[in-house]
């Protein structure tokens, strides 16, 4: 390669693997609550508890703002981004205007072997809310949602729910995992494919208002 073809660009390897464990752990400390909403994290105390330089937990925490699930402070770190009932009230409003007809469209008896390719991973959600893995359930539950999204052949639509997803997290999984409710959401999964396979968009839109519902009813519970 010629001298002046050569770009500068950092090395990738082990320092991008680290930090996405250090985001992947973060996002952990997120869903169980462990970091709270409105606390100020500093990424050099984040880094000494870790065990890292500060480096890749600041690219970490970065990451996490583009996702809208942190806010940097000024000279301070960064801050969980904290979202009021009003809020939360509006992503699920919004949740169900886009996401409900569009699922309930794609019910469909001839696309059965489409639904029946996510049922593994409906069935990883219901695993994981049964052994209590929270990051698991999260991870499977948004593969998932965005795998059916994506059926309905509309990229920007499934970005758009991505991004709500992403800003309007779980709240209150812990709790729910703690008294054995989680399993309940999950195995909505299930009751969602067969409906979809059944052809039945009344159903899938029922299921679907309710399962976005009973979201909003974890946030209820978890700010009460």
């Amino acid at each position: 390669m010629a001298a002046e073809d050569r770009l500068d660009l950092p090395m990738v390897g082990e320092r991008q693997s680290l930090r996405e464990q250090v985001a992947h752990a973060l996002r952990a400390a997120l869903i169980t609550g462990e970091m709270r909403p409105g606390v100020v994290y500093s990424a050099p105390v984040l880094a000494a508890q870790f065990g890292v330089s500060a480096t890749p937990v600041r690219e970490a925490m970065l990451d996490l703002a583009k996702e809208g699930l942190v806010e940097a402070v000024r000279n301070k770190g960064f801050r969980v981004t904290e979202l009021s009932d009003r809020d939360l009230d509006e992503l699920t409003e919004i949740r169900q205007l886009i996401e409900v007809p569009t699922v309930a469209r794609l019910a469909d008896s001839s696309r059965a072997a489409e639904f029946e390719r996510l049922r593994p991973v409906a069935e990883e959600i219901v695993s994981a809310s049964e052994r209590g893995d929270l990051l698991a359930y999260v991870d499977a539950d948004l593969r998932f949602h965005v795998e059916l999204l994506t059926l309905c052949g509309n990229a920007h639509l499934v970005s758009v729910v991505r991004d709500l997803r992403n800003r309007a997290r779980l709240y209150g999984l812990s709790q729910l995992s703690e008294r054995g409710t989680l399993g309940d959401s999950a195995r909505e999964h299930l009751q969602l494919l067969d409906a979809l396979k059944n052809g039945d968009s009344d159903a899938v839109r029922h299921l679907m208002t309710e399962h976005i519902g009973h979201v909003r009813g974890i946030w209820a519970e978890h700010s009460a």
